[in-house]
């Protein structure tokens, strides 16, 4: 680009402003956005939902839609102003010089397509490269984003690839043509967290090598930490704090990012001692901002006068740091090291009798090769004699990655399925072979469920109120409606909703209000086994916190079993009192919490451990990339499930991982694994993470 030289910005954006207009109003969604990408740098921005993120990225591809339109400022790439450009000059750097990779990678793949030719376009198209070299590129691509068997990948169609396989073409696409700007709006949200370990060291691989200018969206900070250079922090469409990584996560100067950062499990927070602070209010519309600081009505520190000038508050310097800028009227005044004044311990739930009991649990399905039911015949081994207990007002915690049966045994608990073998004993009565419809109501009333997403699970055309009263009514609550209306209103009151909810519509609700009713009509019945699976990976952050919390007290008050779903790691350790780690429908490991989450792991449990991202500079991890994806239930490996993928098989003798399935043994009282691994291997293991500070000590944030 004309002007342009290596030592400058190749993002630039100054007071960047983006409305979007409907027939009632001009709706501003990004405000005085100012950021710039230097060449082979990564800039984090990270922020709730609807903070403008996203638009930001749009607003760079100049992607808007009909009713998008940039209202101020400018964008320069390379020195050039895109809001100037023409729509036949953006073509040119669109997916040539400037690239997207964007959350789903299968919006971003042609379905009737082959790999290949979807690959080899990009430089056919871009560059007038020929088919032949377009295709040994492409082939030359795959095997850079580290895929096996590059020609067979190539051959094959979007649907024949998993998720993390899809997800690395996607990344591949977007640098076919050496793109010297990648932005990459959440790309790793929907990959299990050994996926994501590895697409996050492909990127930050790719940014040292090819020297590609970064923009990396994402409302997950320990992420932002492992990938970014820099980060910008958005709140309600403005910039409130950006910096270098130490420098923001370290010395925060905004009561925003301060918030964010008590509202999730970093290393030290305990959910009865050291509880998480969720951020009081709710997000701002865009329409019904404050005057003055956006984050006002919701700020600890607000002060009348100050933070709600009417010309608005302006970003400034941090002292002593050069770059690191927060938009905070009263920033040299707080006091940035005081603890959290609402960081109250809490009991803990008192334990009771079992409540539980799993006994060799097995789930196999039948399918056919064929179409129409013909073919070979095979099975699919979900669950394989899966075995433990949960107490009354326990939290036990079952992890592992996606096709590991961890959703297969929620529904086999539920009724939905029926077990193929084994013992499922609820409340003293056998379960296992009983489905939903044949189970009494006070038995599917006292096991009920919440659905990771929020948005699916509630009827668009029923009130709040209604569809709560619909779940007592088929429970059997109330002896006349005017009791199950005054029990609606004790639900919401549980899940510290306001009454008036009782008439509104799921679309006037936000995503952790929708979750709140999702959870009343769980406890409609009087629940005393909850299955929650991923209740929480839909929400921001702060929601999480507000969510959890809730459940926890729930817990505490009606001593509820909590079977815990998640990918999530810190969050499982926040919250739960035993962890099941499951790999290819076995249980690998368990015990308590404290126990699983420190040496000696099973070798796949301390893989899981290694993969999880800490928003906390002090914590350092041992990093352990899982190759290859989790094989076929329809064709598992001989031997140990885990064998195709482990690295410690080396050092058991003898070949015996290959031939035989390890039984499950005890480590210590209530902890036990899945292993072959001898007792002087498994006490050589180290911690996968190891923290700066003292133990006992957490960062006051």
């Amino acid at each position: 680009m004309t002007g342009w030289t290596p030592d400058q910005p190749i993002l630039e954006i100054e007071n960047l402003s983006i409305s979007f207009f409907t027939r009632l109003r001009e709706i501003p969604a990004v405000m005085d956005f100012s950021t710039r990408v230097m060449a082979g740098e990564a800039m984090g921005l990270v922020g709730e939902s609807g903070c403008g993120k996203s638009t930001v990225a749009l607003g760079v591809m100049r992607d808007l839609g009909r009713t998008g339109r940039i209202t101020g400022g400018r964008i320069r790439f390379k020195g050039q102003d895109l809001a100037t450009m023409s729509e036949a000059d953006l073509r040119r750097i669109r997916g040539s010089q400037i690239a997207m990779i964007y959350q789903e990678p299968m919006a971003s793949l042609n379905p009737a397509m082959k790999v290949g030719a979807q690959l080899a376009e990009v430089p056919m198209i871009h560059e007038g490269m020929d088919r032949a070299r377009a295709w040994e590129l492409a082939a030359k691509m795959v095997a850079d984003v580290r895929l096996p068997d590059p020609e067979r990948i190539l051959q094959s169609y979007p649907h024949q690839l998993s998720g993390g396989q899809q997800q690395r073409i996607v990344i591949a696409m977007a640098l076919m043509s050496k793109p010297a700007l990648l932005i990459l709006d959440e790309p790793t949200t929907a990959l299990d967290v050994t996926v994501e370990a590895g697409i996050v060291d492909l990127i930050k691989e790719l940014g040292r090598t090819t020297g590609t200018a970064m923009l990396f969206i994402s409302h997950n900070l320990g992420l932002v930490l492992d990938v970014c250079d820099r980060i910008c922090v958005m709140y309600s469409g403005e910039a409130v704090e950006t910096g270098r990584i130490e420098e923001v996560f370290d010395r925060m100067r905004h009561p925003y990012t301060q918030a964010l950062f008590r509202s999730i499990p970093l290393p030290g927070a305990d959910k009865s001692a050291r509880p998480l602070v969720p951020i009081p209010g709710n997000f701002p519309l865009p329409h019904e901002r404050p005057q003055g600081c956006n984050f006002g009505p919701r700020c600890d520190y607000f002060r009348e006068g100050v933070c709600d000038a009417p010309e608005g508050i302006a970003m400034d310097p941090v002292a002593g740091d050069e770059g690191h800028a927060s938009r905070c009227a009263r920033m040299a005044e707080i006091n940035w090291s005081a603890p959290p004044a609402a960081n109250v311990a809490q009991t803990r739930a008192a334990l009771g009798e079992t409540v539980l009991q799993v006994t060799d649990l097995r789930k196999y399905y039948d399918v056919s090769s064929g179409m129409f039911g013909t073919g070979t015949r095979r099975v699919v081994k979900a669950n394989e004699t899966l075995s433990f207990s949960a107490r009354k007002g326990e939290t036990l915690a079952i992890v592992g990655e996606s096709g590991c049966g961890k959703s297969t045994f929620a529904k086999v608990l539920m009724g939905l399925e029926t077990a193929s073998a084994g013992e499922i004993s609820l409340f003293g009565a056998r379960v296992e072979g009983t489905p939903i419809e044949q189970r009494p109501t006070e038995m599917v009333s006292g096991v009920q469920m919440i659905f990771q997403n929020p948005f699916d699970t509630l009827n668009p055309s029923m009130t709040v109120g209604r569809q709560i009263i619909r779940a007592l009514e088929v429970f059997g609550q109330g002896a006349s409606d005017a009791e199950r209306e005054a029990r609606m209103l004790e639900l919401l009151d549980l899940v510290r909703l306001p009454r008036a909810f009782a008439t509104r519509m799921p679309r006037q609700l936000s995503g952790g209000q929708k979750q709140r009713v999702g959870i009343a009509r769980a406890f409609a019945g009087g629940a005393k086994v909850v299955v929650a699976d991923e209740p929480v990976s839909a929400l921001d952050v702060s929601v999480q916190a507000a969510v959890t919390g809730l459940l926890t007290d729930i817990q505490r008050e009606n001593g509820t079993t909590l079977l815990f779903i998640s990918h999530d790691l810190s969050l499982v350790r926040y919250l739960s009192d035993r962890v099941a780690v499951m790999y290819l429908g076995h249980v690998v490991e368990m015990g308590a919490t404290d126990q699983v989450f420190a040496p000696p792991y099973h070798p796949y449990t301390e893989a899981l451990l290694s993969a999880v991202p800490i928003a906390d500079t002090r914590v350092t991890r041992k990093r352990i990339v899982l190759e290859g994806d989790i094989p076929s239930a329809i064709d598992p490996p001989p031997g140990c499930p885990f064998q195709t993928r482990c690295r410690w098989k080396s050092k058991v003798p003898g070949g015996i991982c290959e031939t035989e399935v390890p039984p499950l043994r005890d480590l210590a009282p209530g902890h036990a694994i899945r292993c072959h691994l001898g007792p002087e291997e498994l006490a050589r293991m180290e911690p996968v993470i190891t923290s700066g500070a003292p133990a006992d000590q957490a960062r006051i944030v």
